[in-house]
């Protein structure tokens, strides 16, 4: 902010250039308003001549009051121009930011958007691959369960021949056995019957030799 200079004060009736101590710290500080109130307050403060609604004033302090608010002005100015400046530049800057703002809102609402259709496409991916491998697992499961059965079929199968094969092995075996009796018990018949013949014969010699016994004149039948 620009600072007064002290050649800008005028001098006074007096011939002093002298201003007030606000003035020398600097009057781009100063609030005008506060100044106008301090001249006030000299000429209000000041003696009244009785009876003639005048006022004596400290001309010296009226001038020096004058000469700070005068020479005060255009810093106050420039300082004002400067804040128009600064707002004219803080409303761009505000309105850039908000431009930034709003096509940072666009971006991100087009991202959203984005991020929605990759979520919907995956979503649909993800439902045709569960449907895909739903369907290759049922199509499996049927396979195995065609296999399973075709299996169950052919150990049936295979069972049912073995059970004939064994079948007619014991019918086999059992006839053979019967036809191995029959030919032992025909073998045990036979000697029975040579037996018995021999037995017979036997009897019919000792029958013979006992009767020729009794008749010795009768000679033994053969």
């Amino acid at each position: 902010m620009l600072q007064p200079q002290l050649s800008n004060v005028e001098p006074n009736h007096n011939g002093n250039n002298h201003a007030p101590q606000e003035y020398t710290e600097g009057a781009g500080n100063i609030d005008i308003l506060q100044e106008l109130n301090r001249l006030e307050e000299i000429i209000l403060s000041s003696l009244r001549i009785p009876l003639t609604g005048r006022t004596l004033v400290d001309e010296e302090k009226l001038l020096e009051q004058l000469d700070f608010i005068r020479v005060s002005l255009p810093s106050v100015f420039q300082e004002a121009a400067t804040i128009l400046d600064q707002k004219e530049e803080i409303l761009l800057e505000a309105e850039e930011y908000g431009q930034q703002v709003v096509e940072a809102a666009q971006a991100k609402r087009a991202q959203i958007l984005a991020e929605s259709d990759i979520i919907r496409q995956a979503e649909r991916e993800a439902e045709q691959l569960r449907r895909q491998v739903q369907q290759e697992c049922d199509a499996l499961m049927q396979e195995t369960l065609a296999e399973i059965e075709q299996k169950q079929r052919a150990c049936m199968q295979e069972l049912e021949e073995m059970r004939q094969t064994a079948i007619a092995q014991a019918q086999e075996i059992e006839n053979g056995a019967d036809q191995y009796a029959d030919s032992v018990l025909e073998g045990i018949e036979q000697d029975l019957k040579d037996m018995l013949r021999i037995v017979t014969n036997g009897r019919q010699e000792l029958q013979a030799d006992m009767s020729s016994q009794r008749n010795p004149s009768q000679p033994k039948k053969r």
